[in-house]
């Protein structure tokens, strides 16, 4: 069975997808732009910024489906300069600090929608 999971405390999806979708025991949350769901923009102009704008987004998804951080599995980083890898990754490990991070790719992207610098996507045991 498949459920649909959304919140007004991440930002809404800008086309026909889900924010997130649960399918078993998992939660699958789609790629998340830094957007500040108050504002519905991009607010911050650098990539650590946005990765925390990014990751708190997918916090907030994982959250109305009652699952958290600590139960993410496997996550994926879509950045638009791989020379920004280090302030990213410094940002990503204030979010993932426990014993067993999750599994990551990261990978290096020409153009990311609305101009972002970062997007990240997670997959969270429920």
């Amino acid at each position: 069975m498949t459920k649909r999971i959304s919140t007004d405390k991440a930002p809404a999806a800008i086309g026909p997808y889900s924010q997130g979708v649960v399918m078993g025991d998992y939660l699958f949350v789609s790629g998340q732009l830094p957007i500040d769901p108050a504002t519905g923009s991009i607010d911050a102009d650098n990539v650590a910024d946005q990765t925390r704008q990014s990751l708190t987004n997918v916090s907030q998804i994982l959250a109305a489906a009652g699952t958290s951080l600590d139960k993410v599995v496997k996550t994926t980083v879509f950045i638009q300069h791989m020379d920004d890898f280090a302030a990213m990754n410094e940002v990503y490990a204030q979010f993932f600090c426990g014993e067993v991070q999750p599994a990551r790719s990261a990978v290096e992207v020409a153009k990311l929608p609305k101009g972002a610098l970062v997007e990240i996507e997670a997959i969270a045991a429920l």
